[in-house]
């Protein structure tokens, strides 16, 4: 059959269907859910964006991060803010800085977490995901309070063996420091130091080894989801309280 230039200037026409042969659909991404993520900056929450971007089937559309006013850090974990934002830099993720004031009341946190939340629903957005791994009580209240403003939650590492786990993290190359430490469970000088194998074999038996129950707290500063590493250093220990002994982290 010959083909007439003619042919080729009809809209409708392909040279598929000149030769009779079936049109091939175009292959089409599938569209990916926008997530907000709960984010600390420390490991475990660095694991769940791990996860959730290897999945495929989410984007992360935020960080959301509480940062404690009269201290400029990140609520428990003590970490600067400028290093919060050199995450989310490196990410290339919008960042949310949820302010609430020291020693918050519960109430004042959950107004302005619900504000939040609710500023994301208006977006679309209808899933948060958070590095929880075993609390059950923590898990409830999330779900408890996200269902007030019609939003679900999203786990990408719950019930991961917690060892596995922080070892899988060391394996695929993140780089962490110690930010704060519960002297109750571990011995002040852990403050500071990086998560490697070396301190997995020194931390004492009865310690969870990604920290599970308060242990310790991180700052990620380095890893295959981040476009550069973040230039810091450990810096002074200060022991904030009788209890948890921290480590000023500071920007290079």
């Amino acid at each position: 059959m010959a083909i007439k230039a003619s042919d080729l200037c009809k809209p409708s026409t392909t040279i598929a269907s000149l030769h009779g042969e079936k049109e091939r659909t175009p292959r089409t991404r599938p569209v990916k859910e926008k997530v907000v993520l709960s984010w600390s900056g420390g490991k475990d929450s660095t694991m769940a964006a791990y996860h959730l971007l290897a999945s495929q089937k989410y984007e992360i559309a935020a960080l959301m991060t509480t940062v404690t006013e009269e201290f400029d850090r990140i609520s428990m974990h003590g970490v600067r803010r400028e290093l919060l934002e050199r995450q989310a830099e490196s990410l290339e993720l919008p960042l949310r800085k949820i302010m609430i004031p020291k020693d918050c009341p519960n109430e004042v946190y959950e107004e302005r977490m619900r504000e939040t939340l609710g500023a994301f629903k208006a977006q679309g957005i209808t899933k948060v995901a958070f590095g929880d791994l075993f609390l059950e009580d923590l898990k409830q209240y999330r779900d408890e309070r996200l269902a007030q403003v019609g939003m679900t939650g999203l786990y990408p590492i719950w019930r991961r063996d917690t060892e596995e786990l922080v070892r899988t993290f060391i394996g695929l190359g993140f780089k962490a420091i110690l930010a704060c430490v519960d002297t109750k469970a571990i011995d002040a000088a852990f403050a500071g130091r990086e998560i490697d194998h070396d301190l997995l074999r020194d931390l004492p038996e009865s310690a969870d080894p990604c920290g599970e129950h308060g242990e310790y707290h991180s700052f990620v500063y380095a890893g295959p989801i981040f476009k550069k590493a973040i230039a810091c250093r450990a810096g002074e220990r200060v022991m904030r309280t009788p209890r948890f002994n921290f480590c000023d982290i500071v920007p290079a």
